[in-house]
């Protein structure tokens, strides 16, 4: 409890702002269903043949996989806020439009017969008859799909869109408990107190409910044009993939800009998703600087994959440059000095007990291996299928988050797992990584990647991120991985330190 409370302390700053980019979020969200919603379901009460059609359309949309719709929605739309509403949006409309339709649709018909005896005409008698004896049931709807809304808008973090998920991947990917109960413990307070609110909705009456709604739409407009309003006109976005490493990286980009470019302000995005999310951002402009690899450009980003081919490291990087070049116009800075490839790891004991070292001599005891891996890894050509190619294995592998595998194999639940060769992890965990002796594996280095307009805007960017160039090793990257993973330090300080350390910053700030 002290550390939960403590930690609530150091993170108030931030979770105030996922706060309201979650309540922000759902809001909009909520609103614009209701504005699609309420009036189709009013129609279809009129309409009853096409009523049925609507409601299995809901459904249908309803059902989709919430990770599989934002991937369909980034190349129509970008990420950010803007797929994460459109999805929410998608999965209020079915509550919401179902209760409508069924609170005026079961309204006794001989009300209906009074009302237009007392000459009311239709509108007239929608508002004052039909909508008012609905109101419970439609609020029922309403507050159905808010804390729908709110339960699925964590996922939101995972394409820039921020929210309380942040804090919640956040702490999926440090092992930190703590976090992850911030983000869950405060997204369940946000939906009960919202869901409360919505319930006093049925004694406010409709002129008062559309001037709050109105209020409420100004607010919430205002404060993001305010925002828009503040940012500097030099701004620089950078992002980061989920994990310590890319934060610590994001970190460094922006000491040196800072330190360099005294006109440009540099705003952070760290944890902001996978690499599809990321590149999309960039090719839409949506963040300006994100670190990517080299052998992740050749295998997954440029429209001319190389896998096929035995490359080297400085191959590689150029490869992925030209390519990046070429078919994006992005531009790709000088790469670091480590090389942060794929890799198998055991418990050390079992490499004692098996006498393993070597990838090639898993073949020796493939019967006692149980293999927990990511499922990118398991996918990907240069992963499980490769290796099992390469090395003339038959391994198959449970799919796993990449902490959980981890964890998986310190609790001896399975006993090999696929790594990258800087996670702190190996370290903690007290693993072997098997040599890769038929260097099957391709060169991953880590260098900035552009847009080449950002370049000719900002030209002493370049100059400031090279300094990176050659440096930090395998070795240097590991241990400031660890510091963060393991020893709790924040990403920036750990960054900072490795600069000033390393003379890459004229002195501490």
């Amino acid at each position: 409890m002290n550390t939960l409370l403590q930690t609530l302390i150091d993170r108030r700053g931030a979770l105030l702002t996922a706060l309201w980019q979650h309540l922000e979020i759902s809001i909009v969200s909520l609103l614009i269903a209701m504005v699609i919603a309420i009036p189709l379901a009013i129609w279809a009460t009129h309409h009853k043949r096409f009523a049925a059609v609507m409601l299995q359309i809901a459904g249908v949309l309803q059902t989709i996989p919430s990770l599989a719709l934002l991937g369909l929605l980034i190349p129509l739309v970008g990420i950010g806020t803007v797929p994460a509403v459109i999805a929410l949006v998608i999965y209020a409309l079915l509550p919401i439009f179902q209760n409508t339709y069924i609170g005026i649709d079961e309204i006794d018909p001989s009300i209906e017969e009074a009302a237009t005896a007392f000459g009311m005409g239709e509108l007239r008698k929608l508002f004052k008859v039909e909508l008012p004896m609905a109101a419970p049931v439609i609020i029922s709807g309403v507050r159905q799909a808010l804390v729908l809304i709110i339960g699925t808008a964590t996922l939101a973090a995972l394409i820039g869109a921020g929210g309380l998920g942040t804090f919640i991947l956040l702490g999926i990917d440090r092992n930190d408990t703590t976090l992850t109960l911030i983000g869950a413990i405060s997204s369940a307070l946000l939906a009960i107190v919202l869901s409360w609110l919505i319930n006093r909705l049925e004694h406010v009456r409709p002129r008062y409910l559309v001037a709050g709604l109105v209020v409420l739409l100004l607010g919430i407009g205002g404060t993001s044009v305010y925002h828009a309003v503040q940012q500097p006109k030099d701004n620089i976005t950078i992002a980061g993939k989920l994990g310590s490493e890319p934060d610590i990286l994001i970190n460094m980009y922006k000491d040196l800009i800072e330190q360099d470019n005294k006109d440009v302000h540099v705003t952070l995005k760290p944890n902001f998703g996978k690499t599809s999310f990321l590149f999309n951002a960039l090719d839409h402009n949506q963040i300006d600087i994100y670190p990517e690899f080299s052998g992740t450009v050749l295998e997954s980003l440029v429209k001319q994959p190389h896998s096929d081919k035995k490359l080297t490291a400085t191959q590689t990087y150029q490869l992925a440059k030209t390519d990046l070049d070429r078919q994006f116009d992005m531009a790709y800075l000088k790469p670091m000095a480590y090389n942060n490839t794929f890799a198998l790891a055991i418990r050390n004991a079992d490499a004692k007990q098996w006498n393993v070292h070597d990838i090639s001599q898993l073949r020796t005891v493939e019967n006692q291996v149980k293999p927990g891996m990511t499922l990118e890894f398991i996918d990907r050509p240069d992963g499980l299928p490769g290796v099992n190619k390469a090395y003339g294995l038959k391994l198959s592998a449970q799919s796993m988050e990449p902490k959980l595998r981890y964890e998986a194999i310190h609790n001896r639940n399975i006993n090999l797992v696929d790594a990258y060769s800087t996670d702190s992890e190996l370290r903690q965990y007290h693993l072997t990584v098997l040599r890769d002796n038929k260097h099957f594996f391709p060169a991953y280095q880590g260098a900035p990647l552009m847009k080449q307009a950002l370049l000719k805007k900002h030209p002493g960017v370049a100059k400031s991120l090279n300094k990176l160039a050659g440096k930090i090793s395998e070795t240097d990257m590991q241990e400031m991985n660890y510091e963060v993973n393991v020893q709790q330090k924040s990403a920036k300080q750990v960054a900072h330190h490795y600069l000033v350390s390393h003379h890459l910053l004229k002195e501490a700030r």
